[in-house]
């Protein structure tokens, strides 16, 4: 009779803590069913959070007493944070020579990263802006004179996005400043360029 007693105290106990799961359950379920649900993500729904470009650049340079322009290619990443304001990193990687004779090689290489800012609407033109902070390198091949070089820099612009059907390829059109301290005096560099952009 004891053992009996015991078995049923035991069962009663188990059957009360599922019961108590039950209840629970049933009031979480009521709960986020009556809640509106927590977004999970920062990004809306119409900007796709990331953006791959691909792209070509005309580079005008005046570093170390040597005006000479650079053609190269760009490619930079940015991500969304939400419709306007996302975080961008960049590399252009430029070749070109100096019109000396002979003719010296020039290479420059920039690597950065900032802040992108767009103006996000639903036409087809998207303009945005941008500060890169970053390192500048070149190097002269040609020139034990020149050699290498490279520096803390910045670049600092803006171009306009045209968006071309659905909105996940745009058309980009850009220019921007480019600073750094080479040399006895700080270069003023500029460059232009266009590409396209691809969102994911």
């Amino acid at each position: 009779m004891r053992k009996l007693s015991v078995l049923c105290a035991a069962l009663f106990c188990l059957s009360f803590t599922a019961s108590a799961q039950d209840s629970t359950a049933a009031f979480d379920a009521s709960t986020s069913a009556s809640e509106p649900a927590a977004p999970s993500s920062l990004i809306p729904a119409d900007r796709e959070p990331w953006q791959l470009g691909v792209g070509f650049q005309y580079l005008q340079f005046n570093v170390l007493g040597q005006k000479f322009h650079d053609f190269g290619y760009q490619a930079d990443i940015t991500r969304y944070f939400n419709n306007w304001f996302a975080v961008e990193g960049t590399a252009i990687a430029g070749f070109g020579s100096i019109g000396t004779s002979p003719s010296i090689d020039a290479k420059s290489f920039f690597i950065g990263g900032g802040p992108h800012i767009s103006l996000y609407n639903s036409n087809h033109f998207e303009p945005w802006v941008h500060v890169i902070g970053g390192w500048e390198r070149f190097r002269f091949t040609q020139s034990p004179t020149l050699g290498d070089n490279s520096h803390a820099a910045f670049m600092a612009g803006g171009g306009v996005d045209y968006k071309i059907g659905g909105g996940r390829l745009y058309w980009r059109v850009q220019g921007d400043f480019l600073g750094a301290n080479f040399g006895p005096s700080f270069s003023k560099d500029y460059s232009f360029g266009t590409g396209l952009v691809f969102n994911f």
